[in-house]
């Protein structure tokens, strides 16, 4: 092989994670824009009195907006260009970030968050489906993760917000990721680009329909199987992030300060290192066997479900953090590898739409584990008990997981 044609095999794989490292960026800057604002309640209730119904409704009309739009968006990424979908994103949510800013009254900010909810929704679908058009054999999971692992980063970077906003004021923290993210949609425009084989296909994209897109998937089994095993893993992820503050606060004696070091920062940290772990593992394990990918995420929800009862049963504080940290890292082997297994059961024209969907089913049963895990509170019943019923969801869902069946191996993809 002559050093011409080294260069030019190197070179798409040189691209392929660039690609991937530019998009890290993105997630990253889309998770904090979109989880700063929960960080700084009393800095924006002091300037813009409102109750905490009314702030909660911020988050939740996000959310909402977000998901019911994910798979139109989804569609959009399918439809047309993913670099062009993932730059127009980008830089409309960065205005809207910076219009937060300039909001000075309840409604003008319950406003930039439904904006913020519809231009955001564009984004996660058009990502990963550009990743998989160019991780294509034995990278595609870990591409996935490090990706992941770029929106988790944004996400334990949340606390920027509070910070900004006791050191200023909360509108800095608005206009200045606003602004960042408005210049770096701008370097994209020169530096991102769909994959080449996708180019290629141009025709056939063109002639993508919505409709088309949507029968297609629904017509699969391994689909809905798919939407039940991310439905199932959203109210496990969802019951779990959002209670477990609380449930270290009651039954630790702690404070609201050290609770929440102990929920968030040694958390997403271990799910950092676990979408990583997961995707190396299903990358390597997959060039002896296909189903490797479907293999890896199933396991770690069965190590995931009895670390969830060891932390739910232990009265030692250094026990429960153990078994919570062990399944912020098993869990995230799901991250790594659903985009993955979704190229293994969806026609390649539909992936993005098909992510969409997902990601609308994620919100809503995820949305409802949260009021499920209030609502059992309500009614008396511990978080010890909410948290044992997740771990069942879990193992649930790893069942629900291995009834999928795969056509292809990686490199018929």
């Amino acid at each position: 092989m002559t050093n011409t044609d080294a260069f030019s095999i190197r070179q798409p794989a040189l691209r392929a994670w660039i690609t991937v490292a530019l998009l890290c960026v993105v997630g990253c800057l889309n998770y904090l824009d979109r989880i700063m604002i929960t960080t700084m309640r009393e800095s924006i209730v002091s300037a813009i009195p409102i109750t905490d119904t009314q702030f909660g409704m911020l988050t939740s009309v996000f959310l909402w907006v977000y998901g019911l739009l994910s798979p139109f968006a989804g569609f959009l990424a399918d439809r047309f260009k993913r670099s062009r979908a993932i730059i127009i994103s980008l830089f409309v949510w960065s205005i809207v970030t910076w219009m937060t800013a300039h909001a000075t009254t309840y409604g003008e900010l319950l406003a930039t968050r439904a904006l913020m909810g519809i231009s955001e929704a564009c984004y996660i679908p058009a990502a990963l489906a550009l990743i998989t058009d160019y991780h294509r054999g034995p990278t595609r999971s870990l591409a996935t993760g490090i990706h992941m692992a770029g929106i988790m980063f944004g996400q334990s970077l949340g606390f920027l917000g509070g910070w900004i906003a006791e050191e200023s004021a909360w509108t800095n923290a608005f206009s200045t990721f606003g602004i960042i993210g408005v210049v770096y949609a701008f370097m994209l425009f020169f530096f991102l680009r769909d994959a080449p084989a996708r180019q290629i296909a141009a025709p056939a994209v063109s002639s993508i329909r919505f409709g088309d897109a949507v029968r297609n998937l629904f017509s699969k089994r391994a689909y809905w199987l798919a939407l039940a095993f991310w439905g199932m893993i959203g109210v496990v992820n969802w019951m779990i992030v959002s209670w477990l503050p609380t449930y270290y606060k009651e039954q630790f004696n702690l404070s609201q300060s050290m609770a929440g070091v102990y929920a968030t920062g040694y958390f997403h940290t271990a799910s950092l290192l676990g979408v990583l772990a997961g995707g190396a593992w299903a990358d390597r394990w997959s060039r002896r066997n296909p189903r490797a990918r479907v293999l890896v995420p199933a396991i770690g929800l069965c190590i995931a479900a009895p670390c969830i009862l060891l932390g739910a049963s232990t009265d030692a504080l250094i026990l429960a953090i153990g078994g919570f940290v062990m399944f912020a890292f098993t869990r995230t082997f799901t991250d790594a590898n659903m985009m993955p297994i979704l190229c293994m059961i969806a026609d390649e024209r539909y992936r993005a739409t098909g992510y969409g969907i997902l990601n609308l089913v994620s919100c809503l049963i995820g949305g409802l584990g949260i009021y499920a895990g209030g609502a059992l509170r309500d009614a008396d019943v511990n978080l010890r008990s909410v948290f044992q019923l997740a771990a069942g969801a879990a193992l649930i869902s790893a069942v629900i997981l291995l009834t999928i069946k795969t056509k292809h191996a990686d490199k018929e993809l």
